[in-house]
């Protein structure tokens, strides 16, 4: 079933401080009663001509850690690079192209694969996900912003972005 784009932002909007409140673990529960066996992630690093790269601030998000990649959990059945493009496209309205094998891959947290991907953009105008995005910006490499959650800022410095 699919939720309408205008109802599905009014949902996200109600539904975001609940979701905040309940905390690690009960967010936990809740996610693996939808992905039963393991939870995996897959986000995109899209970088603009400027070599700045694409954060999102998350409206589901605590705010000491609000900014993050576009992406999300992949599909049962669904190739990483697509789960990419799909969560992209969700959150932002950009269409973007897989550009190499996965840039860092990880056990996070309990029951979850995480792999990020280069991605460039080939279409779309930005046109946020109201229901879970809350702004989008590019940002440089040298100047991420506070609200990041260590993790990320973590595996991003362990990647060689120096090259478009």
């Amino acid at each position: 079933m699919r939720i309408p784009f205008g109802a599905r932002a009014r949902l996200g909007v109600l539904a975001a401080p609940v979701w905040r409140r309940l905390g690690g673990r009960a967010q936990w529960r809740l996610a693996r009663l939808r992905h039963q066996t393991f939870l995996v992630y897959a986000g995109g690093i899209v970088r603009d001509d400027q070599g700045r790269i694409l954060l999102l601030r998350h409206r589901l998000w605590p705010a000491y850690r609000a900014w993050g990649l576009p992406g999300g959990y992949v599909n049962a059945g669904e190739r990483l690079e697509d789960g990419v493009a799909r969560e992209v496209r969700e959150e932002t309205a950009l269409e973007v192209e897989v550009t190499a094998p996965p840039l860092h891959v990880a056990g996070g947290f309990r029951h979850r694969v995480e792999a990020y991907y280069a991605a460039r953009v080939v279409g779309g105008r930005l046109d946020l996900d109201a229901g879970e995005i809350l702004e989008a910006r590019w940002w440089p490499l040298d100047a991420l912003p506070d609200a990041m959650s260590p993790r990320l800022r973590s595996v991003l410095a362990s990647l060689d972005l120096s090259q478009g």
